[in-house]
């Protein structure tokens, strides 16, 4: 549900304002009201690049600290804002010079790799030909391609052979011409013992810096989480200044804000006793009231599904209660192999303990979208790729499990009770922002739908009706249809609405056509998962038939591991894309969900 909001509006001598920001702060239950842009404010801007810098370098501290399990991390210092800044900088003095270093290994380590077919020689000896009057040229060929003439011609000595390439120098007079048909290298200037002493050098280099990195990241990371708080802290209680509106000269305060209900009286009686003037205000249409949203445990989720696409807006009904039911069994549907499920199951269980407790959340929904996969794997008899129909252990039970056919209709009238939801729940959204009278072609619309779908949609289940249900629900169909072609939108010409209505009715079947076919991709997707198991399993008996059992059992695991670890990838993908796709398009849109809410944020200490 979304938590209900009050809306308030304080003034403020300006004498008294910062006292007044304070309490406000401490409270810690108003969401400002946004008057003016962030991106406008050069200052705000030039705080937030502060805080990102800082930012970073304690994610990198992190991983740092999380890596040297041995760190010791000494208690936070209390440092003003232009220190904090300088041990930034010194910070990112520290990486960039180890940015610059690993660059500079790099390059060495390209050229040891370069030099070591030419093995050591000294740039002095070949200095002192040049000035003899002798030129040393370095060459690579194709040992095939080598004419041992050059020996004679060009005094070549060849100097290594490796990996069917020659490496050859020759020793030829100064401006003595040389026709050999061989690459000529760009050699580094700088021999192979050279070379190995400036790698260790940098190497020690590399240390050092890691060393001083490791000695900041044990003595300044607490000082740092402390410094980036009061960045947080500087920067929310300057852009409430700023969304503050001056009258009277700038001698009084004007600032918006919302609470929550049951914070409402907490804030009345705090402000009354320190004798700053507030007033509740009525919430107008066009407010943009924050949201926040209070669910059960189980409801909550599936919150971030719904924060995904966007929050609901303050007029609207909050729809991950809603989605969370259909979203586990699109999710089972989609994954359909209960070996997979059971495996989920278990890392979600499993990891839970390992894990820190922002995350236990993901995983606890990973258990019950891994319980889920488990019923429908029982339901149509797959696990880890074997059909359970096929065991002759379960031979009694076989008639009870889903055949393809099953689950293509299954995914179908899923498909269609999903669709017909949604519109119960655009009428009811409906209902509540406008009145009932302006609800009513909507809940006509979900008449019609159910109506005909018994009439047309239950005989292809195998389900008869009797004659008269049948008039019956042609009559409320017909019935409803009227309603919905004169009563569509209340107030208006009966002209207009027989307009709009038919304009409706075309978007409404093509649309039910459409959406209803996006849902067979749910016995589509499952199928492949259940197909691409049973290959690899095949793979795996009949590629190692015929060799000895201590080879073969091996074998066939290295190849089930291998086959089954890429599908239940691919299915994790799969079975997660496409329910968050059947929920944000086609639920949201039957569903007229409209979105676009702002998270509530109240104004308090970081």
């Amino acid at each position: 549900m979304i938590v209900p909001m009050r809306k308030y509006a304080f003034m403020v001598y300006h004498k008294e304002y910062d006292n007044f920001l304070h309490t406000l702060r401490n409270l810690g239950v108003v969401h400002v009201k946004q008057t003016k842009p962030i991106a406008g404010c050069a200052g705000l801007q030039e705080m937030l690049t502060e805080q990102k810098r800082v930012t970073a370098l304690l994610k990198d501290f992190k991983k740092w600290n999380g890596e040297k399990k041995e760190l010791v991390l000494l208690p936070a210092r209390d440092i003003p804002k232009t220190e904090g800044l300088r041990l930034v900088e010194k910070i990112e003095a520290l990486q960039e010079k180890k940015v610059q270093l690993l660059a500079e290994k790099q390059v060495l380590q390209k050229d040891l790799a370069y030099m070591e077919p030419w093995g050591d020689f000294s740039y002095t000896t070949i200095n002192n030909l040049k000035e003899a009057g002798y030129i040393v040229t370095f060459f690579n060929c194709p040992t095939a391609r080598f004419e041992p003439k050059w020996e004679d011609e060009y005094n070549a000595f060849l100097v290594n052979n490796v990996q069917s390439v020659s490496y050859f120098v020759t020793v030829t007079k100064k401006g003595e011409p040389i026709d050999i048909e061989a690459e000529r290298p760009k050699m580094p200037d700088r021999g192979l013992e050279v070379l190995h002493t400036a790698h260790q050098l940098l190497q020690e280099n590399i240390r050092q810096t890691d060393d001083k990195l490791k000695e900041i990241a044990a003595s300044e990371y607490n000082t740092l989480e402390a410094f980036d708080k009061s960045l947080q802290d500087e920067f929310n209680f300057t852009n409430v200044q700023i969304q503050t509106e001056r009258q009277a000269d700038d001698r009084l305060m004007f600032l918006e804000g919302w609470t929550t209900k049951d914070q409402a009286q907490n804030l009345e009686t705090e402000l009354d006793k320190q004798g700053y003037f507030f007033r509740q205000e009525e919430i107008q249409e066009d407010d943009k009231v924050p949201i926040k949203l209070k669910n059960n445990s189980y409801a909550r989720l599936f919150e971030p599904l719904t924060r995904l696409f966007s929050l609901p807006n303050y007029a609207e009904i909050d729809p991950t209660p809603l989605l969370a039911p259909f979203f586990m069994l699109f999710f089972g549907l989609c994954f359909g192999d209960g070996g997979y499920g059971l495996l989920v199951l278990l890392a979600g269980t499993f990891l839970k303990k390992k894990v820190s407790p922002d995350m236990r959340p993901f995983l606890t929904l990973g258990q019950y979208l891994g319980g889920t996969t488990i019923l429908v794997g029982v339901l149509t008899g797959t696990f880890f790729g074997v059909a359970l129909v096929d065991v002759p252990a379960f031979k009694a039970v076989k008639d009870y499990f889903l055949t393809t056919n099953n689950l293509m209709t299954l995914s179908i009238v899923l498909g269609l009770v999903h669709i017909v939801f949604s519109k119960c729940v655009a009428a009811y959204k409906t209902k509540v922002q406008k009145g009932f009278k302006y609800s009513i072609a909507s809940w006509a619309w979900v008449f019609v739908i159910v109506s005909l779908l018994m009439v047309f949609g239950l005989p292809m289940l195998d389900i008869q009706l009797s004659q008269t249900l049948i008039h019956v629900c042609y009559g409320i169909a017909a019935v409803c249809g009227l309603v919905v072609l004169f009563y569509n939108a209340p107030g208006k010409n009966v002209f207009l609405n027989m307009g709009s209505a038919i304009w409706a009715t075309y978007n409404v079947a093509s649309g039910l056509l459409g959406d209803t076919l996006s849902y067979l991709r749910l016995f589509a997707i499952g199928l492949a998962g259940g197909i691409l198991g049973g290959v690899f399993n095949m793979l795996g008996v009949e590629m190692t038939a015929g060799l000895p059992v201590v080879v073969r059992i091996p074998l066939m695991l290295f190849i089930l591991l291998i086959g089954h670890g890429m599908n239940i990838a691919l299915c994790m993908i799969s079975s997660l894309v496409h329910p968050i796709r059947l929920i944000f398009v086609e639920y949201f849109k039957n569903s007229e969900y409209e979105g676009g809410g702002t998270a509530y944020l109240p104004f308090k200490k970081a």
